[in-house]
């Protein structure tokens, strides 16, 4: 089993920032895919950013240019830091890691890798006015 943990949401202020932190273990494989979904008010979780084992990475065209997604250097933990922050992003935040190491025959923005995914159990985020 892998267990992957969310952690850093917080509650802030608008126009601040904030990053969230995902770690997972139970595992030695490296992912072919991670990424960072939230959840959405009366619609299915938003896919914000992701990144495959090569390092290419994927930000949603909502959040381009305020969110950023990133790594440490030995790839143990996934970062989303979430700048210029609204009301809006008040929700939480979900990490999932991928099944499979194998290379995947679509980008990990594309096809449905997540479905099969380990999911963490999620961290809140509070954004003020």
């Amino acid at each position: 089993q892998v267990y992957p943990v969310e952690s850093g949401g917080a509650s802030v202020e608008a126009g601040g920032s904030l990053i969230v932190s995902c770690a997972a273990s139970g595992y030695t494989y490296t992912p072919y895919c991670m990424g960072w979904f939230r959840e959405v008010p009366g619609q299915e979780r938003e896919m914000l950013a992701t990144v495959d084992s090569s390092g290419n990475t994927f930000i949603a065209e909502s959040v381009k240019g305020r969110f950023t997604l990133f790594q440490d250097n030995a790839k143990n933990r996934l970062f989303l830091q979430m700048n210029k922050m609204e009301p809006e992003d008040s929700t939480l935040y979900y990490c999932v890691v991928d099944s499979v190491a194998k290379r995947r025959a679509y980008a990990c923005n594309k096809g449905t890798w997540y479905w099969d995914g380990y999911w963490g159990r999620g961290t809140q985020v509070n954004v003020s006015s």
